[in-house]
């Protein structure tokens, strides 16, 4: 068990501006946002939620080590190195030294930078004086997770709404991300339930959401994808990125190219693919470049129209999300065909 230790007051936090006339503000210069990973984590406070045993606790270990060495995080994106504090609140040391050491055989670096916690008080019984300390002491510290968010959270004013505990307890870990100016990654779990719009899978009222700066959730993949990573923030694009866990390695990987084309099973990837190499097709043109039978291409575009994966014109001519129809179609190279299963049979939802 971990030994308990002393608290010290959390210091005044010296005031920041808030104030400018517009003049002011426009003569301002403000330093760039840290980024734990560009594109992903920026400076303030983040909120990561998925589904139990999904593999949020490998994905925050392994994002917690590639950043305190400077390695590219999921397998492609270039990182800072520095100081990392990992508070594992629902591990206990055998079991970190386990997953750490698994990741070791699988090819994985020693962290001398990552700082590893398995105990600490709430955020309203002294957990926020064990944060600043370990801030103070490492001042050019790179990231901050708490796993998880509920376990350090701390208890609610009596009398407060749901909403507004979500947004004080939440405020309580922005409060300090903000003053040192260090991005904070809150990890947390999903409500049982679906819901059409993934931000609404975060368990909690919307002050949980409302007060973070910006909201990650990890689902279940499909087709040729472990999971899908939905980000969306205040300083990061909103985006879907589709993601390969490797469980022997315990090490998460973003896949190449958009999140849809992972999602989807083999015959409906290489439509999309086609499609955003050649531009919009019929279906009869689409099963010829493909040497798959046209009947089940045509009926698989359909259903891909249906769900959204695909844009169709009232002519039946198919063509990506997002693509624009120039009016000119550039000539087709034969592609290696789809599957003999994917030929002779409708597609699988």
């Amino acid at each position: 068990m971990t030994t308990p230790r002393p608290l010290a007051a959390v210091p005044t936090l010296p005031a920041r501006r808030t104030r400018w006339t517009d003049a002011e503000l426009m003569r301002e210069e403000f330093p760039p946002p840290k980024w734990a990973v560009p594109g992903l984590l920026a400076e303030g406070l983040n909120l990561l939620a998925g589904a139990p045993k999904l593999g949020k606790s490998w994905l925050s270990l392994g994002l917690g080590a590639d950043i305190a060495n400077g390695d590219q995080v999921l397998g492609s994106i270039e990182v800072e190195r520095g100081p990392v504090l990992y508070c594992a609140l629902e591990d206990t040391g055998r079991r970190l030294q386990r997953r750490r050491r698994q990741m070791l055989a699988a090819g994985g670096r020693a962290a001398p930078l990552l700082t590893l916690e398995t105990a600490c008080p709430t955020m309203t019984n002294g957990g926020d004086a064990v944060l600043v300390e370990w801030l103070e002491e490492n001042p050019h510290a790179r990231l901050v997770i708490i796993d998880t968010y509920e376990k350090m959270r701390g208890s609610d004013a009596s009398g407060m709404s749901a909403y507004a505990g979500d947004y004080a307890a939440a405020g309580r870990f922005k409060q300090l991300a903000d003053h040192y100016s260090v991005p904070f990654l809150l990890i947390h779990h999903v409500r049982k339930q679906g819901a059409e719009d993934w931000q609404n899978l975060v368990s909690g009222t919307n002050g949980l959401t409302g007060a973070v700066d910006a909201t990650l959730v990890l689902e279940r993949g499909r087709g040729q994808a472990d999971g899908v990573l939905h980000v969306t923030g205040r300083d990061v694009e909103e985006s879907d990125y589709a993601m390969s866990f490797d469980a022997t390695a315990g090490r998460w990987t973003k896949l190449d190219g958009p999140a849809a084309d992972h999602l989807v099973g083999d015959t409906r990837a290489q439509i999309l693919r086609l499609l955003r190499d050649h531009g919009p097709l019929t279906p009869k043109a689409i099963a010829d470049a493909l040497d798959a039978n046209p009947g089940t291409i045509r009926q698989t575009c359909k259903r891909m129209g249906d769900a959204g994966q695909l844009a169709r014109t009232v002519d039946g001519i198919y063509s990506a999300p997002g693509a624009s129809d120039t009016g000119t179609t550039p000539p087709l190279s034969h592609l290696s065909p789809v599957s003999p299963q994917a030929a002779d049979q409708p597609d699988s939802e």
